[in-house]
């Protein structure tokens, strides 16, 4: 399907509600979809080197006595 014009491409042929609907509703989703995924290992990495720095504190009062 070929525009003659920039308000043709936006307007859709008259679809345009429901096609700019689509496309900001799959942004969005994808966009939350990235940033909880970054806060969730950013999260996973945190307990991580918790979970580290507990063991080594165990080794070192293990290896003390």
């Amino acid at each position: 399907m070929q525009f003659d014009s920039i308000s043709e491409f936006i307007n859709m042929g008259g679809y345009a509600f429901y096609v700019w609907l689509a496309y900001g509703v799959t942004f969005f989703s994808l966009g939350t979809l990235i940033v909880l995924s970054v806060r969730q290992k950013r999260k996973v990495l945190v307990e991580i080197a918790k979970k580290i720095q507990r063991e080594e504190r165990l080794k070192e009062t293990r290896s003390n006595k």
